[in-house]
């Protein structure tokens, strides 16, 4: 067996892929990744399979596993442009976080997955960072994940972000469109935003033709912030408050809607069952300034901005009539920012708008 390299060898750092750079990468995010541990976790970062401990079933009378999976979309391009990396991963846990949450579950665990072009242990370490810092928001702990190096494929400056998500709820105390009813109030929480849904239609409209200097001067609708800056903040995580409801008003919360693609219109009727309709009072609500700069942007009429943006609610709870002076009062002590955006009437299952025009 001879150490000598033939002339014509090509290796795998010559075809593209830095195995060093990714061991200096998975190096710079365990700090990152420790500090969103629980106790259930167990071992670390390194092996083929993460491992977490069932203990949280402890109790339950009935537990469910709750599972989510999401990405960040093309969001990632307006990162990408202005060369900040440490806020997505937020909106790839809030994605996934409160989507599970819809059910009531506790988030328990995430997993993540990078592809990109070129790696850069620096630019990986920022997006997971901002990984991290959502998964301490929610409550998850990070056990794994995968940075995979794509040349040929990707730009060498791209990346691209997917989430796994896995919670808990005990099945007597999940929340369930079933239980919904005509004279439930919608309680609306607000949102810092776009979230991370509508972007390939905000690029187009507000960044599309634009220099760099341009999308990041200041903007006086937008509280001096540049236009990137704006569309760049993100994705509220509603985890820990809205189980400080549920705990604080055991059977208050009957459903919840995440309002994410598709608008207030196509998500809050999936928290609805078929014999019940959602009235929602249009001038409840205030409407964020980079939502409405976005929405002049693209001259949306008002119901194609109630299907395309969340229009300032991230998340709206349907909750039982009698206690909504209490929910509201548990929101807000845990830091939201809360509107009655309506009611439940009789109906067939969908989403309906009241005071139309006022909107916008």
């Amino acid at each position: 067996m001879t150490s000598e390299q033939p002339a014509n060898q090509v290796t795998y750092a010559q075809a593209g892929v830095d195995i060093e750079e990714g061991a200096r990468a998975v190096d710079a995010i365990k700090q990152t990744v420790h500090s969103t541990y629980r106790p259930e976790v167990v071992g670390d970062i390194g092996g083929f399979g993460g491992l977490f401990s069932i203990a949280a079933a402890k109790g339950m009378e009935d537990p469910l596993l709750v599972s989510g999976t999401d990405g960040v979309g093309t969001k990632l391009k307006i990162a990408q442009l202005i060369g900040k990396h440490d806020t997505v991963g937020i909106d790839l846990v809030a994605m996934c976080a409160n989507d599970i949450l819809a059910t009531g579950a506790e988030p328990l665990f995430f997993l993540d997955y990078i592809a990109v072009g070129k790696l850069d242990a620096k630019a990986v370490a920022e997006i997971v960072g901002g990984i991290g810092d959502g998964c301490r928001q929610a409550g998850c702990a990070l056990i794994g994940g995968e940075m995979a190096e794509h040349p040929g494929v990707m730009d060498p400056d791209d990346y691209d972000l997917s989430g796994f998500c896995v919670g808990i709820v005990d099945r007597p105390k999940m929340l369930d469109p079933e239980q919904v009813g005509e004279g439930d109030v919608l309680v609306g929480l607000a949102s810092s935003g776009l979230h991370s849904n509508g972007y390939s239609l905000a690029r187009k409209v507000c960044l599309e033709g634009k220099t760099l200097e341009e999308v990041t001067a200041p903007v006086d609708e937008l509280g001096g912030q540049g236009v990137a800056e704006a569309l760049l903040a993100p994705t509220r995580i509603y985890v820990k408050p809205v189980r400080a409801v549920m705990d604080a008003c055991p059977g208050a919360v009957r459903a919840l809607a995440h309002i994410t693609g598709g608008g207030i219109t196509e998500n809050l009727n999936r928290a609805l069952h078929g014999s019940v309709d959602a009235v929602v009072e249009i001038g409840t609500w205030p409407v964020p300034p980079v939502v409405r700069y976005t929405c002049a942007a693209a001259n949306l009429s008002e119901p194609e901005a109630l299907k395309t943006f969340n229009m300032g609610l991230g998340l709206v709870l349907i909750v039982d009539p009698a206690q909504v002076d209490a929910v509201r009062a548990a929101a807000e002590a845990a830091g939201e920012s809360t509107y009655v955006v309506g009611r439940i009437e009789a109906g067939s299952g969908i989403v309906r708008y009241e005071n139309e025009g006022e909107l916008l």
